[in-house]
């Protein structure tokens, strides 16, 4: 073969094979097993780490949330999907904050895959939303989480153990918020 043909040949299989090659991602969080472990930046809002019960303003893990049930949603800002589903998360919000049965034992908290901390105050912002999102700009926290697409609910029991552990996973929409409260605190008690 001629040398150009041969690195042709090469640029080609890098590109067709380095995927393949590229490292193992984990699986997406699977209900009943651990929530794999991570760190995230607190929110920069008094409110919103009284809000999760954080007493420091440094990295945080999902275990140190005050609740025994936390749903984290993995958004971004430019997903138009998440962008549909925020105004029905804000009623979600809303319902659990309302509610004395949720109200203090489920809390909620966004993170989004690869955004910046201006990319998560823009979305939050714009779409008013009242929990806390906070920004994964270098898809750390994604990456451990699986690579999921957005918008992505998991839900994890927050147990004496301080492991959570994942009690609900879906990609896509809520469809119906009151059966969905309703399935998570089941799932919680068990």
């Amino acid at each position: 073969m001629k040398p150009r043909i041969i690195t042709i040949v090469a640029v080609i299989s890098i590109f067709l094979f380095a995927p393949m090659n590229y490292g193992a991602t984990r699986p997406a969080p699977e209900v009943g097993r651990p929530l794999a472990a991570f760190k995230l930046p607190a929110p920069t809002i008094p409110a919103e780490r009284q809000y999760l019960g954080l007493s420091s303003t440094g990295p945080f893990t999902i275990s140190q949330v005050q609740a025994p049930v936390v749903i984290i949603e993995i958004f971004s800002m430019y997903c138009p999907y998440c962008q549909r589903e925020a105004p029905r998360l804000n009623d979600l919000y809303k319902k659990i904050e309302s509610s004395p049965q949720y109200k203090n034992k489920i809390k909620i908290l966004g993170i989004g895959a690869g955004n910046t901390p201006f990319e998560v105050n823009f979305f939050k912002k714009k779409f008013k939303v009242p929990f806390p999102l906070l920004p994964d700009k270098n898809f750390a926290v994604h990456k451990c989480l699986g690579e999921v697409r957005t918008p992505y609910f998991i839900v994890v029991s927050n147990s004496s153990s301080g492991v959570p552990k994942v009690i609900f996973s879906k990609l896509g929409k809520i469809k119906d918020l009151d059966k969905f409260l309703e399935t998570i605190t089941n799932k919680s008690t068990k």
